[in-house]
């Protein structure tokens, strides 16, 4: 086995953080894995190419446990309340808990959300259009999928909306100890909400969650606690930014949305394209080695912290012919952005609907939508782990 090599020895910096791709692109032509370091200086192993980044995310001996790390993984330092949840447990208690969740998110029940995520789309575009002039971040693509996963759970708007800004401070803090402060609310807030949930169960999946922990052992309330962060935040987070970033990629390629304007029923198409060319997540949920592993002609030893790179494999020339070109028509539209194998995303029909219907009800609503500012002056999260708009404002006279 060879050794990585690499120039880029701390490649996420302002420049990825502006465009991750060229790094990308620089770090697989050097080779598939590599040795770099975190921001806060973390030591991982970085998988690039797609053939070994599909591969590593069905590889049973690939832990999302951290009791298998053995190099100071440091991660987000969750609460053990928060920390039991289907992103950190392997095939047998991942299974269990999936299923106990997995009929919120039924194609049955994504298909009675239809009307919901249709309404409030138009409701959001009514304020866009009263607005004139307005950042489509905090307008329309942030409140939708709070407003759908919050009817879920049966939690209020305005409790949606200050969740998800505990998000965002996980993923980009903004000071030192932003993040741990994040996570504080987070966990207390969710403590509460089970505990008045519990005193006043509701016809929603989270007073669900409750009667099966209380009537039965098959959830800790840790697990509980854990499963309703993760819906909050995974029902929400990545939906939001891919629809900005997705309307986005569209303006950059005025032709692909002309094609789409003409012919509406490509909007499927055009999702799974933006999947692939625009998903702001960067990484599959990072992974511990059981045992020493050959990934790319590279030896990573047991209980390093590996990252399965999903933007770099959505880049790979070698799987995806002219691959920074976004294309309606590329006959080759399967991707990762939704996981693969057993960590595939429970909530992938819900998030498939909400993206088609916020962008078509943009399209169809407002025919001369356009940038508020020129496309240099948009500014992005500071995250390795997320490329994601921090706004973006749009004209829709």
């Amino acid at each position: 086995m060879t050794q990585p090599t690499t120039a880029l020895s701390r490649p996420f910096d302002h420049e990825f953080f502006q465009d991750p791709y060229p790094t990308y692109a620089r770090l697989r032509d050097a080779g598939s894995v590599h040795r770099i370091a975190l921001p806060d200086g973390s030591p991982v192993w970085l998988v690039t190419r797609e053939r070994d980044v599909r591969a590593g995310l069905t590889d049973t001996r690939l832990s999302v446990n951290k009791a298998h790390s053995t190099n100071g993984y440091r991660g987000f330092s969750l609460p053990p309340a928060l920390d039991a949840n289907l992103l950190n447990i392997d095939p047998d208690d991942h299974l269990r808990l999936r299923r106990l969740v997995s009929k919120g998110f039924t194609p049955r029940h994504v298909e009675q959300l239809r009307t919901r995520v249709a309404t409030v789309a138009a409701q959001l575009a009514d304020r866009l259009a009263e607005a004139g002039e307005a950042d489509l971040v905090t307008t329309f693509a942030n409140p939708l999928p709070l407003a759908v996963i919050g009817d879920l759970l049966a939690v209020p708007e305005a409790d949606s909306r200050t969740f998800s800004g505990w998000v965002a401070a996980m993923f980009a803090p903004e000071y030192p100890g932003h993040t741990a402060e994040a996570i504080g609310h987070i966990h207390r807030y969710l403590v509460d909400l089970i505990a008045d949930r519990r005193a006043r169960p509701a016809d929603d999946l989270l007073s669900s969650l409750i009667a099966t922990r209380d009537e039965g052992t098959r959830l800790s309330e840790d697990e509980l606690v854990s499963l309703a962060f993760l819906i909050l935040m995974a029902g929400s987070e990545n939906t939001q930014h891919l629809i900005s970033g997705g309307l986005l990629a569209l303006l950059r390629h005025p032709d692909q949305l002309r094609t789409l304007r003409a012919r509406p029923e490509l909007m499927p198409e055009a999702v799974e394209e933006l999947f692939r060319f625009a998903h702001p997540n960067q990484m599959a949920i990072r992974r511990f080695p059981t045992e020493p592993v050959d990934i790319g002609g590279v030896r990573i030893p047991a209980g390093d912290t590996v990252l399965l790179g999903l933007a770099a494999a959505h880049r790979d020339p070698a799987r995806y012919p002219e691959p920074d070109r976004f294309d309606l028509h590329r006959a080759d539209k399967v991707h990762l952005a939704l996981g693969h194998g057993v960590h595939y995303c429970l909530g992938a029909a819900l998030a498939r609907l909400e993206i088609r219907t916020a962008l078509s009800t943009l399209l169809d609503r407002f025919p001369r939508l356009r940038l508020a500012v020129p496309d240099e002056q948009l500014q992005w999260r500071a995250s390795f782990r997320s490329h994601a708009l921090k706004r973006l404002p749009v004209a829709v006279g």
